[in-house]
């Protein structure tokens, strides 16, 4: 398929050919979402943790006699039945991560990219590169061009543009290896450049 091309300053750059087998697919939400959560699952610290019996700091020695009292049979105050005793079952450290075969993961980058063509919410730009790292130029050409929440993807990310994005609120730059699917989904708008259309290609085919 035909998408037309445009410049920093809004202008028209001709046009580029977008793989139909990339980003003409039929988006399907299932496979988006298996991604993206394991996406999410893998980024997760795991590092909860709550102290259980043998971890808190009251006395082991049991609390009254086992007989003669009318109440429950107790032994010392750590039990998880008490106020600030150990609790039972509690998270411990661990991965929350789980497999994901690269054959799905690069199935589930195809249908993001798809989604936003599908969307109308992709942009093909002709390059993101600027000569000066000037934030306040970069965030009026931003606006004049009515991008919100925006992620930019190039084949290689040029530094001054990194540099001025930066400090753009809602403005993301990643390169092309970077590119994943919960960072496009999240975006309003996804700018890919010419280079960029074509590395995503040779990575997705």
């Amino acid at each position: 398929m035909k998408a037309d091309a445009i410049k920093l300053d809004g202008k028209k750059a001709g046009s580029v050919d977008l793989d139909d087998a990339i980003f003409g697919l039929e988006p399907r939400a299932d496979i988006l979402h298996r991604v993206v959560r394991w996406q999410r699952n893998n980024a997760q610290a795991g590092t909860h943790k709550v102290k259980t019996r043998s971890e808190t700091s009251y006395s082991t020695k049991k609390i009254y006699r086992q007989k003669g009292t009318g109440g429950a049979r107790h032994g010392d105050r750590n039990a998880p039945i008490f106020r600030k005793g150990g609790i039972y079952k509690g998270p411990t450290p661990r991965s929350h991560g789980h497999d994901l075969t690269k054959k799905f993961r690069k199935l589930g980058l195809k249908h993001a990219l798809s989604a936003k063509v599908a969307a109308g919410e992709l942009v093909i730009l002709d390059s993101a590169e600027l000569k000066d790292a000037k934030t306040g130029a970069l965030a009026k050409q931003v606006k004049d061009l009515g991008w919100k929440r925006t992620l930019v993807i190039d084949a290689a990310v040029n530094e001054n543009f990194a540099a001025a994005a930066a400090n753009i609120n809602g403005v993301d730059v990643l390169p092309t290896m970077g590119a994943n699917v919960y960072d496009i989904l999240k975006s309003d708008t996804l700018v890919v450049t010419k280079a960029g259309v074509e590395a995503l290609e040779a990575r997705l085919k």
